[in-house]
């Protein structure tokens, strides 16, 4: 009884957070509230969200709130201290967040022009379309960061390979940013755009495969994996995470047609689908480092016997 009490506080604030932005949507669009400006809503919900996070008080699970503060400081900061498991985890998290990092300059433009008729077109291709790239793009440079401080502090050389998989990244996010600014048109920027596409879709695939999950093993227990995997009982998932890890990486190609949706929610879809994508890496991104940890004996689901037992031996 007591572990599901301690577990319960870590579903409490996400469950504060998501009510009151609930809260927030209703006072915005009901018809019944007049003496408050809609779009007040959402900003108080921000402040509150605010508050909420740094609050000193014992409660809403302050460890797990203040731990999330500190971890975020250190990818603001990556490169000036050693990098540990959890700074790059959270940052690949980040990674995934590109369309809502990008959004912040949306957010603050809508209010800017106070919500007029023009302002899905002056906030969606803005003149100044570097600062919501360089928003975007963030977590990517973090982790590049953090891959080039790695290969200082160990001299292994495949810490810049991964750093090469957040630059291209952060090249492919370029163009995009530069093809949206020239109004989507097919010009130089659009086929530099769809050429680093192709590039960063390839190269954090194989990462993805190879280095973060550890399959295509050749000669394996099981056929496109390895020998040993823990999720033992939901070997078809293994499959279908290697299938859709390729499908929504391709997803980008969905902003190429000229006909169809706008292309906010294009971004929107898109980036609902690498949400989900990112929620299923983690399973096996975390299976592979427990794997890595209990091969070297930083971490052990069993201890060895270091002498050899004779099943026929007798017991005096």
């Amino acid at each position: 009884m007591r572990e599901a009490r301690d577990y319960k506080q870590y579903f409490t604030f996400p469950a504060f957070l998501f009510a009151t932005l609930c809260y927030a949507f209703w006072l915005s669009f009901s018809i019944n509230v007049h003496t408050v400006s809609p779009e007040l809503w959402p900003l108080a919900w921000l402040l509150l969200v605010f508050v909420a996070f740094v609050n000193p008080f014992p409660i809403l699970a302050r460890s797990s709130r203040y731990w999330l503060i500190r971890r975020v400081l250190r990818l603001l900061t990556s490169g000036t201290q050693p990098v540990q498991f959890a700074d790059f985890w959270l940052g690949d998290q980040f990674t995934s967040l590109a369309f809502p990092l990008g959004n912040i300059y949306f957010i603050a433009c809508s209010y800017h022009v106070r919500f007029n008729e023009d302002t899905m077109e002056t906030c969606s291709r803005p003149r100044e379309w570097g600062v919501p790239f360089v928003i975007a793009t963030l977590p990517l440079l973090s982790r590049l960061v953090q891959s080039i401080r790695r290969w200082i502090d160990s001299g292994l050389y495949t810490h810049l390979i991964n750093g090469g998989k957040y630059g291209s990244g952060i090249i492919y996010y370029l163009f995009y940013y530069l093809w949206r600014h020239n109004g989507a048109i097919h010009d130089a920027s659009f086929v530099l755009f769809c050429l680093f596409g192709a590039i960063y879709v390839a190269y954090a695939t194989i990462w993805d495969f190879l280095m973060d999950w550890s399959v295509l093993k050749p000669h394996a227990r099981y056929p496109l994996l390895r020998n040993d995997v823990l999720y033992l009982r939901y070997i078809p998932a293994y499959y279908v995470a290697l299938a859709t890890n390729i499908v929504v990486r391709l997803a980008w190609i969905f902003y190429v047609p000229a006909d169809g949706p706008n292309s906010a929610l294009r971004s929107f879809i898109i980036s609902m689908l690498e949400i989900l994508r990112r929620w299923q890496w983690n399973f096996y991104r975390l299976e592979n480092e427990h794997r890595g940890n209990t091969d070297q004996y930083r971490m052990t689901r069993e201890i060895p016997l270091f002498y050899v037992r004779d099943p026929e031996a007798k017991v005096v």
